[in-house]
This record gives C-alpha cells, structure tokens and sequence, in this order.
C-alpha cells in the first residue's frame, strides 16, 4: 500500500480515480505475489476497485509487450475478472 499511496500521490491521483487494476499474477515469489494479491483484494472489497490477474504467458503469440497493452489485451484473450490463479516458482 506504501507504494500505491507514493504512486498516487505522484500522479495527483486517488484511489476513487481508479476503476480497474491489473496484477500480474507471476511468476514470481510465494510471499510477493500473495502480498500484491492481498493488497488488491483488499481495494476490490473496500473500493470496489475491480481487478484482472494476468501472466504475460497468457498472451500467446504477442511478442514485446508494453505493460499499457494489458488492459486491451485483457479483453482481447478474455482474461477473467478478480481469477486468482498465481503461478509460484519453485
């Protein structure tokens, strides 16, 4: 949360400006994708804030994605909303 309030903050934004949030979901560590994903869940009950958990895996066949590409690629391979499906390294 320190780290979206600093975000937020920069942008002269809040958290009522925000209508979605993507998560990339992995993979990645136990405790850093399950923290984000607590975080997020978190937004989505107290703010209604919905939220989309993507890994760049499921975007098959797009090379060089930009992390601004994710909401439209989202819809376009129709990646569920609030699906956690965390993909943990081992």
């Amino acid at each position: 949360m320190i780290l979206i309030n600093e975000f937020l903050s920069t942008t002269k934004c809040s958290l009522n400006d925000i209508s979605s949030i993507y998560v990339n979901r992995g993979p990645g560590s136990f405790a850093g994708i399950r923290n984000s994903l607590a975080t997020i869940k978190a937004l989505f009950l107290t703010k209604k804030i919905n939220y989309y958990c993507f890994s760049f895996n499921d975007f098959v066949g797009i090379e060089d994605i930009k992390y601004q590409d994710v909401p439209s690629l989202c819809d376009k391979f129709k990646i569920k909303k609030n699906l956690i499906n965390p993909i943990y390294l081992s």
